[in-house]
């Protein structure tokens, strides 16, 4: 699976040997070492590396429908991770996650990753793309409605957003319709 390159990021797909190394906190000299950001990866990083594992582990593989993680292109500094959650349902809907270490945020990065991802996606016959995110949690509201993404329901502790494309290219979806 290649890396999927932004204008200043590239988002590369973790392998089981990389997964295994965020649970760990091990890192090899190439891939990461002293190119993991200080307070990568965090606990949202390792759930996302367990889930991928438990997933190659019952399933298979399920790249290029699994975790990425983001790196800037200017020194390969790992700063998060952008993730399918697995492979499309029988709607052909995908369902996405995303973080970033606390001083990269702010620069634009979730949104350009996640940009990335949902293009991918699309380009790839996923005809829509699911994400929540706290209630409180401001920032990523932004980042997913920047992205095309729209506020389908709530409830007491999220906010589910969707973005779906069933004639091809990008429409956001409206409406409040209940979330399966």
């Amino acid at each position: 699976m290649e890396d999927l390159v932004t204008a200043r990021l590239v988002l590369h797909p973790l392998t089981v040997a990389e997964a295994r190394q965020l649970v760990v906190g091990a890192a090899s000299e190439r891939t990461h070492g002293e190119l993991w950001a200080p307070g990568y990866p965090d606990a949202g990083d390792v759930v996302g590396a367990r889930r991928f594992l438990r997933s190659c582990a019952s399933t298979g593989d399920p790249q290029p429908f699994g975790p990425y993680e983001i790196r800037r292109r200017q020194d390969g500094l790992a700063v998060g991770g952008v993730a399918f959650h697995g492979l499309a349902d029988d709607r052909g809907i995908a369902t996405i996650g995303y973080g970033l270490v606390p001083w990269a945020q702010g620069r634009g990065y979730a949104t350009e990753a996640l940009r990335a991802l949902l293009e991918f996606a699309r380009d790839n016959g996923v005809t829509g793309v699911e994400g929540d995110t706290d209630q409180q949690n401001v920032a990523s509201q932004r980042v997913m409605n920047a992205v095309g993404m729209s506020l389908v329901a709530q409830d007491d502790r999220l906010k589910y957003y969707r973005i779906s494309w069933p004639d091809g290219p990008a429409s956001a979806v409206s409406g409040a319709a209940e979330l399966s």
